[in-house]
């Protein structure tokens, strides 16, 4: 079973945030800045945690991933801009 996740990243280094936008290109949907929507299976998202761990400076880097729930759209207030191809986003 897949689960949507909402991964949100601040990295504070340029060349890891370049591997971190890089790796989650090949993942998700790139829906903002540093926000991405994947939808995952249990094991890729271990996956994916560990990944990232390896990425990442803990001490210095902020990754954070929010489950969307299931048949839940994703809502966009004021300008959204394109709507990346794969996301069903429905304006109010």
């Amino acid at each position: 079973m897949r689960t949507r996740y909402l991964v949100c990243y601040d990295i504070a280094d340029e060349r890891r945030l370049t591997r971190v936008y890089r790796y989650l290109k090949g993942r998700g949907i790139h829906m903002q800045y540093s926000v991405f929507l994947c939808s995952l299976t249990w094991p890729e998202l271990n996956s994916l945690k560990a990944d990232l761990a390896e990425l990442i400076d803990e001490s210095a880097d902020d990754v954070r991933l929010y489950p969307v729930p299931s048949g839940e759209a994703i809502k966009a207030l004021g300008c959204p801009g394109l709507v990346p191809e794969g996301a069903a986003v429905f304006l109010p």
